[in-house]
């Protein structure tokens, strides 16, 4: 099969390579999924587990991309609650080969089913934006209506899922990021829009819950943002300083098939759009996940075009 590999992490995304690869076998609980299309995280490139396994073992040439769409070709022995021929999406498990590839072995409990009206490209941009989103508000920031939100990286694809969400959820949204951002922010739902290059995010005052896709001094800042019992959300490791009277949590997104189900249920009625960035084929994918320039929203590579 053809599949996208690394091998060496000082090269980063420049050392990508489209190679052939053997198909991948069904391990136990696994299914085998026909790749119609994976979504792409840059910093998977910094991640442990794009070079080594769970014994902290070198892995490589491994082969990236953790979001999928697709439709089950094989079941492995035990596997329940999927068949083969049916259209799914989700996750593929962190420290095993992954899913810019025409096959990939996944766990079973790491999909849900992709319904018939809700195109591959659409199904693999949502998984890991659309559950950091729903796990950094709800299981992590129990955002309740109401309450205030602070989304930086607001025209990103995990902050436009999290301005969506939090407004949904009756929250007042306040988004950031730079200049050039502000038109996106506000069509996906932000209620104001602070310019980090030009405005004093301390203008805003204080907030309920601080989303942080940036850590470093924009971090550090917005703790000092967070009321009384708030909470600071971050998604890039773990929290250095902490809100005086608030809580601090950084998280790893997990699969959770409930949670999928209800992401795509709001794309079906509507209620929630995806941020689909830039779209290229895999024979074309090593150039397009190296951008010359600047691209917000969800990069998907067609393995099936």
């Amino acid at each position: 099969m053809k599949a996208i590999v690394v091998n060496d992490q000082a090269a980063g995304m420049a050392g990508m390579t489209l190679v052939e690869r053997p198909e991948p076998t069904a391990a136990i609980n696994d299914v085998i999924v026909e790749v119609h299309a994976s979504g792409f995280v840059p910093t998977e490139m910094a991640w442990p587990s794009t070079w080594t396994d769970r014994r902290n073992q070198d892995r490589t040439p491994s082969i990236p991309g953790h979001e999928l769409s697709g439709v089950v070709s094989a079941l492995g022995y035990g596997t329940t609650g999927l068949s083969v021929g049916q259209r799914v999406f989700g996750l593929a498990d962190w420290h095993r080969d992954g899913t810019l590839a025409e096959f990939v072995a996944v766990e079973a409990r790491n999909l849900a089913p992709l319904p018939g009206d809700v195109d591959f490209t659409v199904g693999a941009s949502l998984p890991i934006s659309g559950l950091t989103a729903w796990q950094g508000l709800f299981d992590h920031g129990r955002l309740q209506a109401g309450r205030s939100v602070l989304v930086h990286g607001a025209a990103g694809a995990v902050g436009t899922m999290v301005t969506q969400l939090a407004r949904e959820f009756g929250a007042y949204v306040i988004g950031t990021g730079r200049s050039a951002d502000r038109p996106k922010a506000f069509d996906f739902g932000a209620h104001e829009f602070v310019d980090l290059e030009n405005d004093t995010l301390e203008d805003i005052g204080g907030v309920d819950l601080v989303f942080d896709v940036i850590g470093g001094d924009i971090q550090e800042r917005s703790v000092r943002l967070v009321r009384a019992g708030g909470t600071l959300v971050s998604v890039v490791g773990p929290v250095e300083a902490r809100p005086a009277d608030g809580l601090a949590v950084d998280f790893v997104v997990e699969a959770d098939r409930a949670q999928l189900t209800e992401i795509v249920q709001r794309v079906r009625d509507g209620r929630l759009r995806t941020n689909i960035g830039h779209v290229a084929p895999l024979d074309d994918a090593v150039a397009a996940l190296n951008p010359t320039e600047r691209s917000k929203g969800k990069t998907v590579v067609l393995v099936r075009p």
